[in-house]
């Protein structure tokens, strides 16, 4: 069983910086950490490799100071570390960016499932996976909590409208996991002495055979057009007297500002 793990780079909070003339994230000079999200959807599958056998690919697409990123979904149990890396991607809106994926993933099948975090917590779209199964053709799901084989069939618990609907499928197929469905384990040891001798598997846009006009900014049909920090203003009001005047002034205030 061949399961593959999109993981993805997002900035660290208070690192984050904006190229001025693309409205993008500059990603090349952000600290990177592993989305959270896509923590459990690794966990997931490493406990299906347990269960089951197998493998545990994890892929990425991301500019090269990522790959250190790739390594630690290795320490918590992925068997292998595949990187994307081209300038051609940057600037991918979730059309483009789920188009790469795709690429990527034709080179690693055969593959049993694609597994990936709900969302990002630098975009927070949650269509990823979804746009990356119609580019493969395959059966999306979203909403995973829990997974598990039954013969030559998978089932797999999903949330839907606050209830859990469960749904058998044979495979392959594209899955988003639900945060907080499983419980994330430390780094292993052994694999922190181990990862020191690996390195990832690098493809640019051209060894995948991309589309050039699917990648980047003239892939990415959606556009931001400005970005700016929002500007609050704020009014200090201090009211003095008395207990009793006080209470009068502030009921007054309020009624004169519609609040009561």
């Amino acid at each position: 069983m061949h399961l593959i793990v999109c993981v993805k780079p997002v900035p660290k909070p208070g690192t984050v910086r904006v190229d001025p003339e693309t409205h993008t994230l500059r990603r090349e000079s952000a600290e990177l950490i592993l989305n959270p999200p896509d923590l459990y959807a690794l966990e997931m599958a490493v406990e299906l490799r347990e269960r089951y056998g197998g493998k545990v690919s994890a892929l990425m697409m991301g500019p090269p100071n990522a790959a250190p990123l790739l390594r630690e979904a290795f320490t918590l149990g992925a068997d292998e570390m595949v990187l994307l890396s081209d300038r051609a991607f940057a600037g991918s809106d979730t059309l483009a960016t789920s188009y790469a994926l795709s690429q990527g993933l034709r080179k690693l099948e055969p593959f049993d499932l694609v597994l990936m975090g709900k969302a990002s917590v630098d975009g927070e779209t949650a269509q990823v996976g979804p746009e990356t199964a119609a580019w493969l053709g395959l059966p999306s799901l979203t909403q995973v909590t829990r997974i598990f084989r039954e013969g030559d069939l998978f089932v797999a618990e999903r949330l839907l409208d606050g209830y859990l609907e469960e749904v058998e499928f044979s495979g392959p197929a594209v899955l988003t996991v639900e945060p907080e469905t499983v419980s994330l384990r430390p780094p292993s040891l052994k694999r922190l002495l181990a990862v020191r001798e690996r390195e990832p598997r690098v493809f640019s846009a051209e060894a995948l055979g991309c589309d050039p006009e699917k990648l980047g900014l003239s892939g990415s049909p959606t556009q931001v057009l400005s970005v700016f920090s929002p500007e609050t203003e704020k009014e200090r009001l201090v009211l003095s007297g008395e207990p009793e005047e006080v209470v009068d002034q502030l009921v007054s205030l309020l009624r004169e500002r519609g609040l009561i």
